[in-house]
């Protein structure tokens, strides 16, 4: 419900009273009074950034500075009333509102953003009624904010699909990765995605055309953290929004809640989650256990993929490799294998009385949960060696790839790279060489979030 409306200069900028439709409209006192408190100033920035993100879905800019910039006079409050609570708006984007109302998936994603930061802040971290300082106790935070969140349905056999990929993809790759969707969509697999553009809109956009020709309600998830969705606000077609604490608790809400993974063509993002994945599997106690998983994209993509898997290869071995299957320029195939890849994780799930909406077997290292915190000494410090178990080896190069985000498109690392110049990642030359060369490949590509027409790396590979 919209309370009250006023419209800012040139009706670009409004302020106006929201109530929830479906959510946290039931809540008790001692509840609200923990969400209108805003002693935290840094919880309350977070919020603020969020819930500007979630304004602007469907926004054609991703630049963060002049997002933040355009709305720095931006205010929003929780508002205590007696049966629940309003969201208090001042000076928000005008693309918000249609003729005075705001548009009900912009309503839904502002208010997934109050609970995910606030509620789920005051209720799981202040409050500690989940323990994420052990691997057991991170694996049952996701769960519970994943739970909280609504998007865990226990009577659905196997049918998420994470599809993972760059956010500023070309033309082809992105009406690839639509088409894929589009076939998955057909055969009533559920898309779960960043939530962003490019790879990350595609397949869901593909979807929607897929299920309903075949007259199916279909599911469109969008799991994302609050670093990534301030500078990428969530594409129009999430109907399922999910803001996960930080990185690594996105990441293993992804494998958690996801039956099978398809990997479009990205930059050093996309490796850096396939690197988390593998490093996952590559563990002895997931030997076995089925999670499809497939890279894919149109011709085009041949030699992106082939950098990919020889750098893999050179780095992590044949085992690694095992893991995964290459199909190019064959959407068909690739939803007819995701199909059929559920139902050998449907059968796995009953053989070891797994649930069907959380993945409780897969065993994640605690190293692979716990946040890292790219430094110029933690990232010079990272074990890059031929002698580390491939799954530690794998976790390692992940870290390098979350560095490399870091410094590329976040404010902390912008910064440090600024003041201190680059990261400096050291190792033997057995697995530097092909890390060069494979980030050497990407910016040849532009697949680095490159500012100006040259990119200006922000590490360097000493080899």
């Amino acid at each position: 419900m919209l309370d009250s409306v006023s419209i800012g200069a040139a009706g670009k900028k409004i302020s106006a009273l929201i109530t929830p439709d479906n959510t946290l409209n039931v809540l008790s006192q001692l509840e609200v009074a923990r969400l209108v408190e805003k002693s935290n100033a840094a919880v309350y920035e977070t919020f603020r950034r969020c819930a500007l993100a979630a304004l602007n879905t469907g926004a054609e800019t991703d630049n963060t500075k002049q997002v933040l910039e355009q709305f720095r006079d931006f205010e929003i409050d929780v508002v205590q009333q007696e049966r629940g609570i309003k969201l208090h708006l001042k000076n928000a984007p005008g693309n918000a509102f249609v003729d005075g109302e705001m548009v009900q998936g912009i309503k839904e994603h502002l208010f997934s953003a109050l609970r995910d930061i606030i509620y789920v802040n005051n209720e799981l971290l202040e409050n500690s009624a989940a323990d994420f300082h052990s691997s057991e106790g991170i694996t049952n935070g996701v769960f519970q904010i994943l739970r909280n969140s609504s998007v865990l349905k226990v009577h659905r056999s196997p049918s998420i699909i994470v599809c993972w990929g760059g956010h500023s993809i070309n033309e082809v790759e992105y009406d690839y990765s639509k088409e894929v969707g589009y076939q998955m969509g057909l055969r009533g697999l559920d898309i779960c995605t960043g939530c962003g553009p490019g790879a990350m809109k595609g397949p869901m956009k593909g979807a929607t055309f897929g299920h309903a020709k075949q007259r199916i309600q279909g599911r469109y998830i969008g799991i994302t953290e609050p670093g990534i969705i301030a500078a990428e606000s969530p594409n129009p077609i999430v109907s399922e929004l999910v803001i996960m604490p930080d990185i690594e608790k996105r990441l293993e809400a992804f494998v958690r809640l996801g039956h099978g993974i398809v990997v479009f063509p990205g930059g050093v993002g996309t490796a850096e989650e396939i690197l988390y994945l593998l490093g996952i599997l590559l563990h002895p106690d997931n030997r076995g256990l089925p999670f499809p998983l497939i890279f894919s994209g149109p011709a085009s993509a041949a030699e992106y993929f082939g950098q990919i898997d020889e750098f893999i290869g050179l780095t992590l071995g044949k085992e690694a490799q095992g893991l995964y299957e290459i199909i190019l320029d064959d959407p068909v195939l690739v939803a007819q294998k995701m199909r059929a890849g559920m139902d050998v994780v449907r059968n796995y799930r009953k053989q070891t009385h797994d649930a069907y909406y959380y993945n409780w077997v897969l065993k994640i290292d605690q190293d692979l949960q716990s946040p890292f915190n790219p430094t110029h000494q933690s990232m010079s410090q990272l074990s890059l060696r031929p002698g580390l178990a491939p799954n530690l080896l794998a976790a390692n190069l992940r870290k390098a790839f979350s560095g490399i985000v870091d410094g590329n498109v976040k404010e902390h690392g912008i910064h440090a790279v600024a003041e201190k110049g680059p990261y400096q990642i050291c190792g033997d030359p057995q697995i530097m060489k092909p890390l060069d060369a494979l980030l050497r490949s990407f910016v040849a590509q532009k697949r680095m979030k490159i500012p100006t027409e040259e990119y200006i790396p922000c590490y360097q590979v000493v080899v």
